[in-house]
């Protein structure tokens, strides 16, 4: 467990709602991670193609902006343990990306749990070293000082400033120092690559500083919390709508997941805080609870079952023999065509398939919470 499962606090101390956005992130994470084929997929489960968004898109941001919140909760203060928490991260996600065939030379350095690993330590100094004010100055400096490099700065391969696909410069700059440990997919860039990590840390500060607010809620109403939640989430989102689709040429930056654009902070940001509030007004606030108890037992369990589930997603493609015909099937392929694809139209048992991933890891997270089992980091 790392710091953002808040395990410094004991579960009645802790806020319940975050337990629950938190799970609910992850069961998302899940979701979109394991459909039965990617060719018949449901829109709101894919991540745009490239400028754009969908309800895919804000499934990492929320989780990093839910890394900058637990934050808050934490006492602990030493940079060793925080450091190894981030190491730690970092080591699990390369695990990811060395199971199951343990390519080292072209090993992916980049990924999900990386990014998460750099972002908390990266928010864990922030909030040791600085105070709210400062926080607030370091997310800014790094949003626009990101739009500026994007938009002013000419690449190592020459290429003009922009946000074209393969010429941009977090591409161009992942080409210099990545390649050919880069995502498989596109060979030439990668999603959380080296460039648009430091936006991504703003996202945590996002989290950090909404975080704080909820940790004065005893000082004040719970309206006033939830009212302070709701409209600096809803101004954050209109920036960045607004700066992504609406701003003058000359300064637009396009909302983009794949180059975590500015834009995008700002809106994947303001929509975090403003789902927590919502989830802090209902749950903690008026006690409607029963609701949300498999969210919770996804989000105090969060990064074991998202390790979990990759393992044995990697598993069910690696394990593979020759059908009748001599084509090569794999056990998740096996598996599929047996249920839900024999019974099912296409897109519907796609979903079903990532659908059963969710009940299968929920079911592991509820014993673990049962038997008061929170794996760490």
């Amino acid at each position: 467990m790392t710091d953002t499962d808040a395990p410094d606090l004991p579960v009645s101390a802790r806020l319940l709602s975050l337990d629950v956005f938190r799970g609910a992130t992850i069961a998302g994470m899940i979701l979109v991670n394991n459909p039965g084929d990617w060719n018949t997929v449901y829109w709101p489960l894919l991540h745009a193609h490239w400028h754009g968004w969908t309800p895919t898109d804000l499934i990492f941001p929320f989780f990093l902006f839910i890394v900058g919140v637990s934050l808050t909760l934490s006492k602990r203060t030493s940079w060793k343990p925080a450091l190894a928490r981030a190491l730690k991260l970092v080591g699990l996600g390369l695990l990811l990306n060395l199971y199951p065939y343990f390519p080292v030379a072209e090993l992916r350095w980049p990924g999900v749990l990386q990014r998460i690993g750099v972002c908390y330590f990266a928010a864990w100094a922030a909030k040791r070293y600085l105070r709210p004010r400062g926080q607030v100055l370091l997310a800014i400096a790094l949003v626009v000082g990101y739009f500026l490099v994007m938009t002013r700065v000419v690449g190592p391969e020459g290429h003009a400033p922009g946000f074209e696909i393969e010429t941009n410069l977090a591409a161009q700059l992942d080409r210099v120092l990545l390649v050919p440990h880069v995502w498989s997919v596109t060979r030439t860039w990668d999603p959380e690559g080296v460039l648009s990590t430091f936006p991504a840390i703003a996202t945590a500060l996002v989290g950090l500083l909404f975080g704080e607010w909820l940790l004065g809620r005893n000082a004040r109403s719970p309206f006033r919390t939830t009212l302070g939640l709701l409209l600096g989430g809803l101004v954050l989102t209109a920036l960045g709508v607004a700066w992504g689709e609406l701003a003058p040429a000359s300064i637009v930056i396009p909302i983009n997941k794949g180059l975590w654009t500015s834009s995008y902070v700002l809106l994947s940001g303001g929509l975090a805080a403003a789902l927590l509030g919502l989830c802090y007004f209902v749950v903690d606030v008026g006690g409607l609870s029963r609701w949300a108890t498999p969210f919770v037992s996804y989000g105090r369990n969060a990064i074991a079952v998202y390790v979990a589930s990759g393992l044995l997603a990697d598993t069910l493609s690696a394990v593979r023999w020759p059908a009748a015909d001599g084509t090569l099937l794999s056990l998740g392929q096996r598996l599929y065509a047996f249920f839900p694809a024999s019974v099912l139209p296409p897109y519907a048992a796609s979903f079903v398939w990532a659908l059963l991933f969710v009940v299968l890891f929920y079911l592991m997270a509820a014993l673990l919470d049962r038997r008061g089992i929170y794996l760490k980091v």
